[in-house]
Formats: structure tokens, C-alpha cells, sequence
């Protein structure tokens, strides 16, 4: 029996935990081409590598010193719990890596504390300590003080600390004595974290996560709780409603490296993939057919935020997307909820529009970024948060807010965020910068950011995560500026946008096509006004007394998904088509607006 070790890495955004765990499996021997390429080896779509953020988490093992290490890669980002939540499941230690220079961040809290009320040991790894002003002894003391806040035990408390630079592939006991590879983690891990349990009995596995092939469909993946499971063999599949079907194992794979490899048995403690079942959810458990027991479900944290999401029906549906009809949308959100554990979807009234709930405009956000990728064509209106009732009480989610900003902008931001409801809680200064914590409901987050990186000319470090439901702050003003919207459909010309710039900042450039009914730009008062974009120059033969003027043209303002998300009003859409992103009234026809709005 071979000897395992689970377990998860736990970091903030960004503190390099994928560079991590790319050098652990160059430690490992499994890839001696792509060393010197420089490519992340695990965030391997797109998304993934533009953010610099993990988003789906990922299985791969290592073999070192005869000892398996199997390596789940979590999600920092605390819009993404549910993958956190079901990921920790599998572990039995985790490997908390901190930024020698910013120490433990909100983010990092969130799953560490989902780590430690499950009983995983850590260990703790201070990266970056090549940092010019770097301050290694600060931050360990600061993550012990951490650990101690959210009550670990005295076995949890007594961890080791190695340090290092993942980036230049070295790791060590003592900061100040580099060392030539990154073996100390290695070593670390197979010394301290404990080996899973090898329990015997019937067998027993609960379903953590889920693949796809086009080849053989869903593949089930998760820990072997107890007992030995073999290619071949019947099954009970003991789902969520309390009922049990029978099923049979085509095929057992284990991880190896970032691949899989086939294998005809697994013991209790590894993690494995098996295909050839039906019908399963994340949470269900197999277990034997005499007599079927299942395991505890995992438990996943509420959605608070909700989008409607709806077909394109503007004049320019399907100039770019291959799928355009409500069955092509309807279809992508079923199988999104196949495996993104903590969204909701519920149909509309009608037929083409959905009511999608997620934990964050984040994780919404890259549901749709991903859809457009693929072909998709829809539209999403304003993100709403899920207000609950509790003990007669209307309720709403409320987060925690950290903002680390330097010092001479410290008033403005909490001018800001206070405006939008948020309280203080502690401010502590480090170094030149300071560092505000606050707790603020969560639709004033909604848009906080553009703001706070306009008002600190893009100095400002944001992090939240949710908290908990608090009785209803009251109205929040959100933006206070009008639409300028186009009047009629046609190019919009350079000459037309520059006899309009005093009305305001526009969003679109010069001959671009545009349509009746689409936001092209921001009233500089409060009110929305229809504006002609699409009007040329007459040309006339008469001579004219001194030369034309040239259109002069400020830059238009460009919206990345998010930005635009957050800058809609209730009255608006964000039409989403793989090459474009337009903003739109819901009702087109200027004098139908008219109507509904007396109404």
C-alpha cells in the first residue's frame, strides 16, 4: 500500500500559489521540457491566465521520496466558495501561503477558517521573501495571531513555517540561508501532515467534484472514504432525495502528474476518478449495494446576488454569436450547474428570460465572460441582492471590506464607502499606507470599485468577502448621472459626437454602428436625453469664410464586463456578443419609455 498525503493550498489572490505548485511538480520530475517556458502549467484557460486568479480547482499529484502527494489547488477568491468548501473535503492538511510583505489578506482568512473548523493541519509557507522591504518574522507572528482568532487548536498552532521564493525556485527553515530547490515544503509536508486514515469495511466515497469527456460523459471524482474500489464492480448511489440507485464502475483512474492513469482498484485515502455513472450529483455518496450508507452532504454557502439573464433581442442579434436562442442558453446554464456547486438558476415567466443567483458579481461575471467565449449571445441586466426575511425582518447580505490604500487618500475612501452605508471597524497603519477595514452591505460594493481606483489614481488594494444577513440599511444613492442615448440607428459620426461633447462622456468610437434605443455615452446632470450620433456634415458649394474646424474628440470611455455590470441602471441591459459589449435600454422605442415611465 502506497503512502498518500492530501492536501490543499490556501493563499490570497495573487501571493503565487500556482507558481507553487508548478515548482512542486518540476520537484517532482514530471516536467523537465517546459522548465524554462515560463508558462503557468495549472491556471491553463484563458480567463485563468488573463486575472492572474484561480477559478476552477484542479487535482494533481507528485511522487517524491516514494510518497504520493496528491495537490488540490483552491480558489482564493471568496466568490468562489462552493468550489472552496467541497475541495477542503478531500484534504487532510493544507499549505497556507503568505506574501512575505502583505501578510495574511481577507481572502486568505475566508478559506483558512473553512480549513481549520474542518481539522486539517497546516503549514505555512511565507513566499516571496525576495521582495525588496520584506518582513518574514512580522508576518508569521501575524499569522499565528490569525490562526489563534479563529480558535485552532493547539496541534493547529504548532505549525511549521518554511520561506522562500517560489519564483526563483527555492525554499527554506531560515529566510535568510537560500537554499537550492524546493524539497524544505516537500520534506515538510510528508513530516507533518498526516497520512489518511486507512479505514476497512465496506466501501464508501463521496462525490467532491465532476469532469467531462465528450467520450464517456460525466466522470465522478472524490476521496475514498473506507474499503477498496474496483473496476467492474456494482454500486448503490445513494442521492439527495434519500433514494438509492444501483450502477456499476467502467473505469477507476487515479492522478498522476496533471494527467490520470488507469488503474483497476483504489484504496481508502486516495482520490480518484470513475466512469460509467449516471444520473449523480456533487454530494452524493457510493457506497456497497448489501447496504447502502450514505455520507454526510456538503454543506454550501447560500448565493446572495441575482442577474436576469436573457436572450439578444437587439437589432444586431446574431452578427456574432453562434448561439443566439433561448434552448442554446437554456442548455449552457444546465450544464453549468452540473458543476459550479453554488449558482441557482430559475426560469422566468416567460420563456426566454432566467433568474441566475451567485455568490458575487465576480463569479457571475465569469459565468457570462465564459459564455461569450464560447459563441454566446445574451443579455444581463442589473446584479440584485438577495434579500431575506428573518424573524419578520427584512434582511440583506452584508460583507466584510478591506481597503489598503496610501496614506493621503485615506479620507476620501471612507467618505465613500460610508456614503454607501459601510461602517468602520479598525484602521492600522503599515508602512507609508493604511489599512481600513469596514463592513458594508453588499449592493454598495456593487460599482465601489471603479470609484475607489478613480479617487486614489489606481493605488487602491480592495478585497471582500461575505458575512453574514443584517437587518436593511436603508436607500443607497447609486450613479446619479443620465444616459445619453441614440436616437436612431446608423453610424455614428466623428463630426456628430463632437458637437455633442458638452452633454457629457461618450462610451462609443467613430464609425461605429449603433442602433435606437443604445446607451452611447453618460449625461454630464442626472437625466437621460436622446442624442443624434448618426448626423453628417452637409456639404455645401459655397466657399466658407476660414478653414473648418477639425473635430476635436475625447477618447470614449471602454468598459470591461464588470464595469459595465456595475454601471448599469434598473432600466438597462448589457448586451454581451463575443466581440462586442453594448449598453441598451430594456424598452428601445423612445416614446414607449415615455409611456412606462408615467406609468
Amino acid at each position: 500500500m502506497q503512502d498518500i498525503r492530501n492536501i490543499a493550498i490556501i493563499a490570497h489572490v495573487d501571493h503565487g500559489k500556482t507558481t507553487l505548485v508548478d515548482k512542486m511538480l518540476l520537484a517532482g520530475h514530471l516536467f523537465r521540457d517546459n522548465q524554462n517556458t515560463g508558462e503557468l502549467i495549472l491556471d491553463n484557460n484563458d480567463l485563468e491566465r488573463e486575472r492572474g486568479i484561480t477559478i476552477l480547482s484542479k487535482n494533481v499529484s507528485i511522487n517524491y521520496k516514494g510518497t504520493k502527494i496528491n495537490i488540490i489547488d483552491t480558489p482564493g477568491h471568496a466568490d468562489f466558495g462552493g468550489e472552496v468548501e467541497r475541495v477542503l473535503n478531500m484534504a487532510d492538511g493544507c499549505l497556507l501561503l503568505v506574501d512575505a510583505f502583505e501578510g495574511p489578506m481577507p481572502q486568505t482568512r475566508f478559506v483558512l477558517q473553512k480549513a481549520i473548523e474542518m481539522g486539517l493541519k497546516p503549514v505555512v509557507v511565507i513566499n516571496k521573501v525576495d521582495k525588496p522591504n520584506c518582513r518574514p518574522d512580522e508576518v508569521n507572528e501575524m499569522v499565528f495571531d490569525l490562526m489563534f482568532n479563529l480558535n485552532a487548536t493547539e496541534d493547529q498552532l504548532d505549525f511549521p513555517t518554511i520561506y522562500g521564493s517560489a519564483k526563483q525556485n527555492w525554499m527554506s527553515r531560515d529566510w535568510r540561508e537560500p537554499k537550492e530547490d524546493i524539497t524544505a515544503v516537500l520534506d515538510a509536508i510528508i513530516e507533518y501532515i498526516p497520512a489518511p486514515k486507512q479505514i476497512e469495511g465496506e466501501p464508501q466515497m463521496l462525490i467532491t467534484s465532476l469532469d467531462y469527456s465528450s467520450y464517456v460523459g460525466r466522470i465522478a471524482v472524490g476521496r475514498v472514504h473506507r474499503g477498496v474500489l474496483k473496476e467492474g464492480m456494482d454500486i448503490a448511489l445513494c442521492k439527495k432525495d434519500g433514494s438509492i440507485s444501483k450502477q456499476r464502475i467502467k473505469e477507476l483512474h487515479v492522478f498522476e502528474g496533471m494527467g490520470r492513469k488507469k488503474v483497476s482498484e483504489v484504496a481508502s485515502g486516495d482520490i480518484c476518478a470513475i466512469v460509467g455513472l449516471e444520473n449523480f450529483e456533487i454530494g452524493d455518496t457510493i457506497s456497497s449495494v448489501e447496504n447502502p450508507d450514505p455520507l454526510p452532504r456538503i454543506a454550501i454557502d447560500e448565493p446572495t446576488m441575482s442577474m436576469t439573464f436573457t436572450i439578444n433581442d437587439s437589432p444586431f442579434f446574431g452578427k456574432d454569436g453562434k448561439f443566439v436562442t433561448s434552448r442554446h442558453i437554456a442548455d449552457r446554464l444546465e450544464k453549468e450547474l452540473d458543476r459550479n456547486l453554488a449558482l441557482r438558476v430559475t426560469k422566468g415567466e416567460n420563456e426566454d428570460k432566467w433568474s441566475v443567483f451567485g455568490r458575487g458579481v465576480l463569479h457571475l461575471s465569469i459565468l457570462i465572460e465564459t459564455m461569450r467565449r464560447e459563441g454566446y449571445e445574451l443579455q444581463v441586466g442589473q446584479p440584485q441582492v438577495i434579500i431575506k426575511e428573518i424573524n419578520g425582518q427584512k434582511c440583506e447580505p452584508v460583507e466584510a471590506l478591506t481597503i489598503n490604500v496610501p496614506e493621503e487618500y485615506s479620507s476620501k475612501v471612507v467618505d465613500m464607502v460610508t456614503r454607501r452605508k459601510g461602517d468602520i471597524i479598525s484602521m492600522e497603519t503599515q508602512n507609508d499606507r493604511i489599512n481600513i477595514e469596514f463592513v458594508i452591505p453588499s449592493r454598495g460594493i456593487i460599482g465601489l470599485r471603479n470609484n475607489v481606483l478613480t479617487a486614489t489614481a489606481g493605488e487602491a488594494i480592495m478585497a471582500h468577502r461575505f458575512l453574514e444577513y443584517q437587518p436593511w440599511k436603508g436607500p443607497i444613492e447609486r450613479r446619479t448621472n443620465g444616459s445619453l442615448i441614440a436616437m436612431e440607428a446608423g453610424t455614428a459620426y466623428a463630426y456628430a459626437i463632437d458637437k455633442l461633447q458638452d452633454r457629457g462622456k461618450f462610451f462609443i468610437f467613430p464609425q461605429e454602428e449603433v442602433y435606437a434605443g443604445q446607451v452611447v455615452g453618460e449625461n454630464a446632470k442626472d437625466n437621460d436625453i436622446v442624442v443624434n450620433v448618426t448626423k453628417s456634415k452637409k456639404l455645401t458649394n459655397m466657399r466658407a469664410s476660414g478653414a473648418d474646424d477639425k473635430a476635436r474628440i475625447v477618447p470614449p470611455v471602454v468598459f470591461s464586463l464588470e464595469e459595465a455590470l456595475e454601471y448599469i441602471k434598473e432600466d438597462e441591459y448589457v448586451e454581451v456578443t463575443p466581440n462586442h459589449l453594448r449598453l441598451r435600454k430594456i424598452i428601445l422605442d423612445e416614446n414607449e419609455r415615455k409611456r412606462a415611465n408615467r406609468n
